[in-house]
């Protein structure tokens, strides 16, 4: 009869194991596709906290379904069957041995702590009882901007990489031509339009999530984490940067001529 370990032996093994499989996931899987299935849990969540929601809840929860789905659905069709991304492979092999268990609060919990910290301009939006404003219709139209750059910003690299004439060149077509990251500002414009509706209902508290969310983008684990090696794999993006604006949409150094 083969020998029993104890239950103790028995759940760290379960928890080393489970642990393992969803550091694999997360890191091999762009970590934002599962945050924005998060948010919009997190503003179902509040919807149904709320004990009459009015309009703008609705309105809220519509839109940061759209944006998830669309984000999700994205991530996935991009990254089913490549091999794991370089950013977060290194992350993993910074922190070996034993990543699968580090990774439940080096990954899994840092980004539960993130979740909560940007979704709270959804919180504040959907818990208000404010009549719709001025302040609405500003964040309704920079949310649309932002999914905008977001969406086509993302559909055009993916067009671009699937030429193979253009391995090894740089994108610096359509949206890119204007900003080397138009996806990454669409979701600045994005979070800063949530803010603003939930602004209007007098939520002012709720500013830490959008701060954050461009500090991420801008300074963690966006434009600097992306940018820090990618000279080193394609020496012409070097001349990118010197003629295009890294994050707010600008004309091209090129097309603007001598000053």
């Amino acid at each position: 009869m083969a020998e029993r370990r104890p239950i103790a032996t028995r759940e760290t093994g379960w928890a080393k194991a489970l642990a393992a499989r969803l550091a694999r996931a997360g890191v091999s899987a762009n970590a934002i596709s599962v945050m924005s299935a998060v948010f919009a849990v997190a503003a179902g969540a509040a919807l149904l906290l709320s004990d009459s929601p009015a309009w703008r809840a609705w309105l809220v929860l519509a839109m940061v379904g759209a944006w998830g789905l669309r984000l999700a659905v994205y991530l996935a069709w991009r990254n089913w069957g490549h091999e794991e991304d370089h950013r977060y492979r290194a992350i993993r092999l910074r922190n070996e041995p034993n990543f699968a268990l580090k990774s439940l609060w080096l990954i899994f919990g840092f980004q539960a702590l993130l979740a909560w910290l940007i979704s709270l301009p959804l919180a504040g939006a959907i818990s208000g009882n404010a009549p719709l404003g001025p302040l609405d219709v500003l964040g309704v139209a920079l949310w649309v901007v932002g999914l905008f750059f977001e969406a086509v910003g993302d559909w055009q690299l993916a067009r671009f990489k699937a030429d193979p004439h253009n391995a090894g060149r740089v994108m610096d077509r359509g949206l890119w031509r204007y900003t080397r990251h138009p996806n990454y500002f669409g979701d600045f414009c994005v979070w800063w339009g949530y803010y603003l509706i939930a602004l209007s209902t007098g939520a002012w508290w709720t500013i830490p999530g959008p701060l954050l969310m461009s500090f991420l983008l801008l300074r963690f684990s966006g434009v600097t984490l992306l940018e820090k090696d990618i000279g080193e794999r394609r020496p012409a993006y070097a001349d990118y940067v010197r003629r295009t604006n890294a994050f707010f949409p600008g004309p091209s150094r090129r097309d603007s001529g001598p000053t």
